[in-house]
């Protein structure tokens, strides 16, 4: 795809009525680029007799932004994406649901944006977890070869050519950008291995109801879940390049609604100084707009980057110049999903990556 901006760029969403899609419906209604273009709102698959509802029923909080009140929130039809000439769409729905439409999309000639986990693991072993099922598993390979992870601080320039991009996890956000400066500088000791603890809001499982995100199990607790088996494991072995037993991640349930603090802990493979492991950072993200690098010893905050598209990265190192702790800061629903994808539309349509974002 052409590197030049796009003028006009048709867009929708698919699956607007959870809490990721709600927010990138808020990001795109006011978005400078969309101004004269409104998305279309459609719903999930599970869904399909469902009359046209308003978008404001939906997210009451979106009355009063541009087009909101007039907009309706329609059952999913190719016909109508047809006829509307969308260039781009958002499927914020679930993995089984993108696994299936991504090559229908992609055969109408549309461009992809998938915030599920469905197109983001290359390894047919790591992508087990999710029990998907192609109709054509040759075609969804030569998809899946083709499929860029979505994080435009490590494959920008590949985002903006790409068809189809797999927005990542929100865990692995805060966890891969925290790492990566480090693995590409070669510095952890990987025989001693990365234990990486990271805690999110309830908001991170979604609308659906499940007993422990309930507010009797979540409110004054902290848990933690999804030992040696979260989902998200898989993107930190393939964007880092581990092998499992060099990493392990352990997730656990806030009793907040929104925001995600990784502490990462990691043993350096020669001795480092508080300066050296800076820059190596600050160099890292020198351009990358939406990556806060603190000011060792500062350290990141959930309520820093709540309801923004910043991912705040800092640390501690020991006083034996060899033990070093990460901590990294986002938001779930945004920098960990909505604002992310709207992060790489921009890329794809070639415009500033920060638009409407700031």
């Amino acid at each position: 795809m052409p590197d030049s901006p796009k003028q006009s760029l048709r867009t929708a969403v698919a699956g607007v009525s959870g809490y990721a899609g709600g927010e990138l419906a808020r990001l795109l209604l006011r978005h400078p680029q969309l101004t004269s273009t409104p998305p279309i709102f459609l719903g999930r698959l599970s869904e399909p007799d469902v009359h046209p509802t308003p978008l404001t029923q939906l997210h009451p909080e979106l009355s009063g932004l541009p087009f909101a009140d007039e907009l309706q929130v329609s059952a999913f039809d190719w016909k109508q994406l047809e006829r509307e000439s969308i260039d781009l769409l958002f499927l914020a729905t679930p993995h089984e649901q993108s696994r299936a439409w991504v090559p229908d999309a992609i055969g109408h000639g549309m461009r992809v944006i998938d915030l599920s986990g469905a197109w983001r693991l290359h390894s047919d072993s790591l992508r087990a977890v999710y029990k998907l099922e192609d109709r054509d598993p040759a075609g969804a390979a030569t998809l899946q070869a083709e499929a860029v992870y979505g994080s435009p601080e490590l494959h920008g320039p590949a985002i903006k050519k790409a068809t189809l991009v797999a927005n990542p996890g929100c865990y692995s956000t805060s966890i891969i950008l925290a790492l990566a400066p480090l693995v590409r500088a070669n510095l952890i000791d990987l025989g001693h291995g990365i234990i990486c603890d990271a805690k999110s809001g309830v908001s991170g499982a979604g609308k659906a109801l499940i007993p422990n995100n309930l507010f009797m199990h979540a409110a004054d607790n902290l848990s933690a879940y999804a030992v040696f088996g979260h989902r998200h494991t898989g993107e930190l072995l393939e964007q880092l390049n581990l092998a499992e037993d060099q990493i392990q991640f352990t997730p656990h349930l806030l009793p907040i609604p929104r925001g995600i603090l990784s502490t990462i802990y990691v043993r350096l493979n020669k001795k480092c100084d508080r300066a050296e492991i800076q820059s190596i950072f600050d160099q890292f993200y020198f351009d990358a707009p939406f990556v806060r690098v603190r000011r060792s010893p500062q350290l990141p905050q959930i309520q820093y980057v709540v309801r923004t598209n910043f991912c705040d990265l800092g640390f501690q190192l020991s006083s034996d110049g060899l033990r070093l702790v990460l901590i990294s800061c986002l938001d779930n629903l945004l920098k960990g999903a909505a604002s992310q994808a709207v992060q790489n539309m921009n890329l794809m349509a070639g415009w500033h990556e920060a638009e409407g974002l700031l």
